[in-house]
């Protein structure tokens, strides 16, 4: 199966890494601006299973103009994809009126411009019956609890959420399935700028299985569908 991952060069992203490249028929591209972590991954993807396929793939995602590129790249590496997941995410904590607007556009160019025009660019090379997860969070749902200084970064996810809805209807025809689901509390460094001095019930390597494991099946029994995976708040 061949996989992409993006915000694949820490926590959530280089964990669910770890976990697909565990069986020897995944190919998996991951994709981080961080070019020596995405290649520390490879190796220890290596070390854990001999037989794992991890290519690592230096890439800015504000770099939209290279997105119409990416795929005559991405095609050197494999030639279609049958998940994608939308893992790379931005945060910025700051109090509602002293928002800049670079910081607004900072966070939805990762949250919700990059899902979208790299959904687009990579159309071409999904595969029929193929999954997109987009990784959003609980704080983007409808009614959840929302926390100070977070208001860019629950709006994007929410943003993320309706997207999910509106692709899976726009890709029925491609046979492509599309999912998102809303973390809640995990143990990252953006949960630990997010709420300093918490501490997250879940780990990024154990949330990284129930993902991967979405990543491949889920698509089986959800389409459109927005999953809120959270054991509290935050």
């Amino acid at each position: 199966m061949n996989i992409i991952v993006t915000g694949a060069g820490k926590g959530i992203g280089a964990e669910v890494v770890k976990v697909l490249s565990r069986h020897k028929m995944n190919h998996i591209v991951a994709i981080s601006r961080h070019g020596k972590a995405l290649r520390d991954l490879a190796a220890e993807c290596v070390r854990i299973s001999p037989d794992a396929k991890v290519i690592p793939y230096e890439f800015d995602l504000n770099q939209f103009d290279f997105y119409p590129f990416i795929v005559q790249r991405l095609e050197t590496f494999i030639k279609k994809c049958d998940v994608l997941i939308h893992n790379a995410g931005r945060m910025v904590n700051k109090p509602f009126e002293k928002m800049e607007p670079a910081d607004f556009d900072d966070v939805f160019n990762v949250n919700v411009k990059s899902p979208f025009l790299l959904t687009q660019a990579l159309l071409p090379m999904m595969n029929k019956g193929g999954h997109i997860v987009n990784i959003g969070s609980i704080g983007g749902v409808q009614g959840s609890k929302k926390f100070p200084g977070l208001a860019a970064y629950s709006a994007s996810k929410g943003a993320l959420a309706i997207l999910t809805e509106s692709l899976a209807e726009e890709l029925l025809e491609y046979d492509v399935r599309v999912n998102c689901l809303a973390l809640g509390a995990v143990q990252t460094e953006m949960f630990e700028r997010a709420f300093p001095g918490a501490r997250a019930i879940q780990k990024p390597e154990q949330i990284a299985h129930f993902i991967a494991d979405f990543a491949i099946t889920g698509h089986r029994y959800f389409n459109g569908k927005v999953v809120p995976v959270s054991l509290s708040v935050p």
